[in-house]
């Protein structure tokens, strides 16, 4: 087998709300290149498009397989896993695919590997690790509020978005039905199926969109995400061990929205208010189980006036999907939301796919089929 690596020297560092052009992110290599060889792919394509398809096999062209790897996700044990599944991942890709592996060195790195891959023609960007890598990698198939494109490419043959689930948790993942074997992400990879995923858009009037593929939420879980960013060390326990500090400065707050661009809505003793495009957060609680990342449109869930006992008396139904029958928990279906704090305090969090994004105001709008994913 013969491999030739091209390692990435620059760090390479950039904000969602930065701006990079071509040519200065051209003089900075991000890919390590390994060829390899494989078994043959499937010819059964169904209605689904595939990576391996007939109308590719005819070209010279080497298809580019892009990976995007966190290895101090999970304390380093994304870096660990990734080094164990590699040489499966070579054994069964196709031996005229390019395994092109990007390690990337900081925050907001991905979505600078993201674009570049696109911008170059790879006919897919694989996430490797946890809702973190993911939701950059999500975020670099835009720029500017347009997504990113090779205009050398047709369409329809768009670069493709996957993901080998890894790090510390994994929620989109759940809402597909996948378990966190590694195997069995790479054997999805090298069926190549592709359908369309919906994004969700996230603006204000101050900061360019951003962009989020699971679940958004606001003031008290959004708060807790935030605190528990500082205990990623100990796990999926993160999320408790956040929850408790965010409780403790923790108000119910009168909130106004408006949905669809309709008419604005009074909103009272908001505890926290979720939109979801996908189903899971906080390392497995079903927050939105209505939400369908195919159906164009997100389940909103608000939760009203609960006192911290009643996290501990319903936590079971919040992690189960129940909770929707709860007398102060309500449901509504929405392709735009709008949301603004009565007091205009400027103090309620936010945070999409958890991660950090500062306070409302915020307005988020549906973007159905957006990406093409790998399922």
């Amino acid at each position: 087998m013969l491999c030739c690596f091209q390692i990435t020297s620059g760090r390479g560092i950039l904000s969602p709300r930065s701006s990079t052009s071509s040519s200065s992110m051209a003089a900075n290599p991000f890919l390590v290149r390994a060829e390899s060889r494989s078994m043959a792919p499937s010819s059964d394509l169904s209605l689904d498009r595939s990576l391996f398809s007939a109308s590719d096999s005819s070209s010279s062209r080497r298809r580019e397989l892009v990976f995007v790897v966190n290895p101090r996700g999970a304390n380093g044990r994304t870096g660990k896993q990734w080094k164990k599944l590699l040489p499966y991942l070579r054994s069964r890709l196709d031996k005229d695919c390019k395994i092109c592996e990007s390690l990337t060195s900081g925050p907001y790195h991905a979505i600078d590997i993201t674009r570049e891959a696109i911008r170059e023609g790879a006919d897919a960007v694989i996430a490797v690790g946890g809702d973190g890598t993911l939701h950059e990698v999500v975020n670099g198939f835009f720029w500017a509020g347009k997504p990113v494109t090779n205009h050398e490419r047709d369409a329809s043959r768009s670069t493709a978005l996957g993901l080998i689930p890894l790090g510390t948790g994994s929620d989109f993942a759940r809402t597909l039905g996948w378990n966190n074997d590694p195997r069995e992400a790479v054997d999805r990879i090298v069926k190549g199926f592709r359908t369309r995923v919906d994004v969700g858009a996230i603006g204000s009037d101050s900061e360019e969109s951003h962009y989020f593929i699971n679940v958004a939420d606001i003031h008290l879980s959004a708060k807790a995400g935030y605190y528990a960013a500082r205990y990623k060390r100990f796990g999926n326990l993160c999320y408790v061990i956040g929850a408790l500090q965010a409780f403790m400065s923790h108000n119910n707050q009168d909130l106004r929205i408006k949905v669809n661009g309709g008419e604005w809505e009074a909103c009272p003793q908001v505890t926290a208010l979720c939109i979801g495009n996908a189903k899971y957060f906080g390392g497995g609680m079903k927050i939105t189980p209505n939400a369908d990342p195919s159906n164009g449109e997100f389940e909103v869930v608000i939760l009203q006036d609960f006192k911290w006992y009643d996290f501990i008396l319903k936590l079971h139904k919040l992690y189960n999907g129940t909770h929707l029958s709860v007398a102060n928990v309500v449901s509504r279906r929405a392709h735009s939301i709008e949301i603004e704090d009565v007091s205009g305090s400027g103090k309620i969090f936010v945070q999409s796919d958890g991660e950090y994004l500062g306070f409302l105001p915020r307005k988020f709008c549906i973007l159905p089929s957006a990406i093409q994913m790998i399922r």
